[in-house]
């Protein structure tokens, strides 16, 4: 009798086992400077639910200044000037706007506010991107820093000015 509560306990120890949720997707990018420029960092894409949590962390910008930051098209930083990265990610066509609109691209993010010494971060829980594969997923994308603030109304790009900074998000 023992042995049979010991294998019956087992079995319902291992079927949850099985069950259970592993780790949550994680992606990351390491942002590199482009030609001309010495802003780099690094960003963390971390699904929890129907959301993915941003984090975000730069160095080498302008002190006091606001400086766009983007999910563009292509993980391609080969071009020297981040442009081999395309435009703004955007699966569902909506136009460029603030990251707290329902009316936005997906790959658009809030700004990196630079203290006094250039450095910036930000944490964002986002509901339009994933790290896990469809439409919306941010795997193979490039990550772009802007030279500039983004205005969130110029179409389609916030008027951010040139790329300072860019990275490609890969799984894992």
């Amino acid at each position: 009798m023992k042995l049979l509560i010991a294998a019956t306990a087992a079995a319902v120890l291992l079927a949850a086992c099985q069950t259970m949720p592993t780790e949550a997707p994680i992606a990351s990018a390491q942002l590199k400077p482009t030609k001309g420029n010495k802003t780099f960092g690094e960003a963390t894409f971390e699904q929890v639910g129907d959301k993915v949590r941003v984090v975000v962390f730069v160095q080498g910008l302008k002190p006091g200044q606001e400086h766009g930051l983007h999910i563009h098209e292509v993980g391609d930083c080969s071009s020297g000037d981040g442009m081999s990265t395309k435009g703004h990610f955007n699966p569902f066509g909506k136009p460029h706007g603030h990251p707290g609109s329902a009316e936005r691209h997906a790959g658009d993010l809030p700004a990196l506010k630079a203290n006094k010494a250039g450095r910036a971060n930000v944490q964002i829980d986002l509901d339009i991107i994933t790290v896990t594969p469809g439409p919306a997923s941010i795997i193979g994308r490039g990550l772009i820093v802007d030279a500039d603030p983004d205005d969130y109304k110029t179409q389609p790009t916030g008027n951010a000015g040139a790329r300072i900074a860019c990275g490609v998000i890969q799984a894992g």
